[in-house]
């Protein structure tokens, strides 16, 4: 039993014995590299889709492989002091070898060899954002592209701006006019008007005489103008009246009497002396007919009638 609560003392033993003679820095840290090619050993997932060049087999995002790391030598192994890393895979259909970079600069992963990457639309966006804002940055200097390409847009712009500016000179003549059409009196015209209301001066003597040798209606022999009086205009009412009656009859028309053609008929009576001649004619037939006629067989029972039934 003794035995067996030591050996649970030391499952459970929090103090550990470090020896005087420790040396932290041999301690190996991480994973041992191979001794075939010196890379590590990493169980990962896909950080992006692609394409096998060799199959065409599609590996999507995510999907989990036993792959191998190494770090990058040379001038582009290292970004600002970060360390780049390269990930060795295998396609799971031909086993064709696939390889890829760690991007620091760009927070995302670079393709190398083995495959292609496919279109991601959150990648387009952001390489435009990026390129719009080296655009602007560039314009400032003189003689880059992005001063070029400052210059044609402010020439652009100048040309909608006297185009829009010719536009507006067009539309505002058509305006003029319109209201000129619509006023057709012009403002000093108008203020000469008032000041000859006010001087009195409007009609001349000669306008005078014009307008009183102006007659109106049907004039009489003697130049005078014939008036109508109330009876005369009670006439003419009555006189309408009259033509309208008329109209009203000759529209409505005259009331034709149509003489209707009906059949005639024709009845003659008997005569009665006839009908009783005849009467008894048919009579007389009838009686004939039911007297008993008068037989041929009355001598032949004469002859018969003296022989018996006995006789022989």
């Amino acid at each position: 039993s003794q035995h067996s609560l030591d050996q649970m003392g030391e499952r459970k033993v929090i103090n550990k014995y470090i020896p005087a003679d420790f040396d932290p820095s041999l301690v190996p840290r991480g994973k041992k590299l191979s001794s075939k090619d010196g890379t590590v050993p990493v169980r990962m997932m896909l950080p992006f889709s692609m394409q096998c060049s060799n199959c065409g087999e599609f590996l999507p995002r995510g999907r989990k492989f036993n792959s191998r790391k190494e770090p990058v030598q040379g001038p582009d192994g290292r970004y600002l002091g970060i360390q780049r890393f390269r990930f060795y895979i295998k396609c799971n259909r031909c086993s064709r070898p696939i390889s890829f970079l760690t991007d620091p600069k760009n927070a995302d992963y670079e393709m190398e060899n083995g495959a292609t990457r496919n279109f991601e639309m959150h990648r387009n966006t952001t390489k435009e954002i990026d390129e719009n804002e080296g655009e602007d940055e560039g314009g400032g200097g003189g003689g880059k592209p992005g001063e070029k390409e400052d210059a044609m847009k402010a020439l652009e712009e100048r040309v909608l701006d006297s185009k829009r500016e010719m536009e507006d000179l067009d539309n505002l003549e058509e305006i003029k006019a319109m209201n000129a059409r619509h006023l057709r009196i012009d403002p000093l015209e108008a203020l000469q008007l008032e000041e000859i209301i006010d001087g009195d001066d409007l009609l001349t003597a000669e306008d005078e005489e014009l307008i009183q040798s102006v007659r109106f209606g049907k004039s009489t022999q003697n130049g005078g103008v014939n008036r109508l009086t109330q009876e005369d205009e009670a006439l003419l009412d009555q006189q309408r009246r009259k033509q309208q009656a008329q109209r009203e009859r000759q529209q409505q028309g005259p009331p034709t009497k149509e003489k209707i053609n009906l059949p005639v008929l024709v009845v003659k009576k008997k005569k009665r002396r006839q009908e009783t001649t005849d009467n008894t004619t048919i009579k007389k037939t009838r009686a004939n007919e039911s007297a008993p006629q008068p037989s041929d067989t009355g001598g032949l029972s004469n002859l018969l009638g003296g022989y018996g039934s006995d006789s022989s």
